[in-house]
């Protein structure tokens, strides 16, 4: 039986190939979602080996952020632009759990991200996730969960405002454009609490400043700030 459900699953590959998300090839036996080429060629940042990195610099004098970091750098035609735009327009939530997990095993290598309580996505605006049908961002969370053992609370931030795209502004503006976005409903379940805030992109920061303000407003113990890429 066993044996019959792999030529089926042989056939199935050869008729309808799962493709790489990140190349386009097909994707072999043992593979999930990025060929191991992509895999090894990625461009890692290794910021959560030095906390002086480049995502952590950027939030200083802006938010007190106990650590921060991204796991790729982003560039324009680049893989990990592929692999973003797949993640966000493509219904390719999986795609998030798989970066989220990957993300995961770095923050668990570093040490220090093991003492987080709650892990919170960066919200969508419940139009624009009903409209995708799942948020980037909890997809990532939900795979950094996975490896570090830690709840995931996408309900404790929530946005309540659609704001104008972000592309093409300047920090400042940025910043403006996400002032009053976000709130907590419940500020007693996460009050005290060392929290990790999961984004997929850090570009000028503006989006996770507002996130990291609304939530240490609430009183929370400590803040971390994690994502899967960063222009920096």
């Amino acid at each position: 039986m066993l044996f019959l459900r792999q030529v089926a699953g042989d056939l199935f590959g050869l008729l309808f190939p799962e493709l790489c998300n990140g190349c386009g090839t097909q994707i072999l036996r043992g593979e999930e979602m990025i060929c191991t080429s992509c895999l090894y060629d990625l461009p890692y940042t290794d910021f959560h080996l030095f906390s002086d990195n480049a995502v952590a610099k950027l939030f200083w004098g802006r938010i007190i952020c106990g650590h921060a970091m991204a796991m790729l750098y982003f560039r324009k035609g680049s893989k990990v632009q592929q692999l973003i735009h797949r993640l966000k327009y493509k219904n390719q939530p999986g795609l998030g759990l798989l970066l989220g997990r990957l993300l995961g095993e770095r923050l668990l290598a570093s040490g220090n991200y093991t003492d987080t309580e709650l892990i919170i996505p960066v919200p969508l605006h419940i139009r624009k996730e009903r409209n995708r049908g799942y948020n980037q961002s909890k997809s990532i969370a939900d795979g950094v969960a996975l490896v570090l053992g830690i709840p995931v609370a996408d309900a404790q931030l929530i946005r309540h405002r659609e704001t104008t795209s972000q592309t093409g502004k300047g920090r400042y503006h940025r910043f403006e454009n996400m002032r009053s976005v976000f709130s907590v409903p419940h500020p007693e379940n996460i009050n005290h609490k060392h929290i990790l805030l999961v984004d997929d992109v850090v570009t000028t920061g503006s989006t996770l400043e507002a996130c990291g303000i609304t939530l240490l407003n609430c009183g929370i113990r400590k803040l971390s700030i994690v994502a899967v890429a960063c222009t920096a």
